[in-house]
């Protein structure tokens, strides 16, 4: 009976999870609005005054959720290092065999869950991807299941002991959809991600963002190393009418060469992604009653 009654289980979560697929389509990209003119401008004018290098890239993408259009895409679909913002796709992994039944989110598995995505902990981090298999089965697991949401990901290695992790991989067009269908519910414990990205700490999204009204929530994962500086994240703009307003802000600069300089390197970069986000919310105003 028991036999039976697993078999059903697994039947019943394997058409979830088709289900779930076919819902979860990538955000289509709308090009050449305002924003997208001004992001570029910012951007080029960094270039030209030496503030980012020749061998840094960057990517950009804003999503707005009202209109359920894209308003920023650049450079979207470029495969960039990771850095941390691998960290939610680690965590879609281990809650989608949590709700296969293979794994139990318990007390200390939510310790390690919010210590990895608040904390940015390494060792949490690689506690939770053994639980999946490790990179390889991690990586193979979400693009069987998860296939919209991870174009770009390359998932090949642990974090290492100095936390210098330069071969994971993503897309600014990856984090996008990986955002959307996590707002819209369409991944397992949506609302616990959600709940744990939610966890107060420094962000260049919100925090410092002279334009962005105290108070906005913000859903988001940074990813910080000597070569890559980024945020991926969901704010929440609360117009005068008592409606909300999310959308996506997504902002990654990657080096080509290790910066010998950390502190001052990364600084700067995510304040540069700090003003994106600023001209974000600016242009969000302009279209609703913020």
């Amino acid at each position: 009976m028991r036999n039976h009654r697993l078999l059903r289980h697994i039947s019943t979560f394997s058409i979830l999870t088709a289900l779930f697929a076919l819902q979860i389509a990538p955000v289509q990209g709308a090009i050449n609005s305002p924003l997208e003119s001004s992001v570029e401008s910012y951007v080029k004018g960094l270039r030209r005054k030496g503030v980012i290098h020749g061998y840094e890239r960057t990517a950009w993408v804003v999503y707005d959720f009202t209109s359920g259009k894209k308003l920023v895409s650049i450079n979207e679909n470029s495969q960039l290092q990771a850095a941390s913002m691998v960290k939610p796709y680690l965590a879609l992994a281990f809650f989608h065999q949590v709700q296969a039944g293979r794994i139990i989110y318990g007390s200390a598995s939510r310790r390690h869950m919010e210590l990895m995505i608040q904390k940015s902990n390494n060792e949490s981090t690689n506690w939770v991807m053994r639980q999946t298999g490790g990179p390889a089965a991690t990586e193979a697991l979400l693009k069987k299941h998860y296939p919209a949401l991870c174009r770009q990901l390359s998932l090949v290695e642990y974090i290492p002991s100095n936390g210098r992790t330069y071969r994971n991989k993503g897309s600014a067009a990856d984090y996008t959809n990986f955002l959307s269908a996590l707002w819209k519910g369409q991944l397992p414990y949506s609302k616990e991600m959600l709940r744990v990205m939610a966890l107060p700490g420094i962000d260049r999204l919100y925090y410092d963002c002279r334009h962005i009204p105290k108070g906005t929530a913000v859903y988001n994962k940074t990813g910080s190393t000597a070569m890559c500086c980024g945020d991926m994240g969901i704010l929440v703009a609360r117009g005068r009418n008592g409606r909300s307003y999310p959308y996506i802000v997504v902002g990654v600069i990657e080096s080509g060469k290790r910066s010998t300089s950390y502190g001052s390197w990364i600084s700067r970069r995510a304040d540069v992604i700090r003003e994106v986000s600023n001209l974000a919310y600016l242009d969000m105003k302009k279209r609703y009653p913020l």
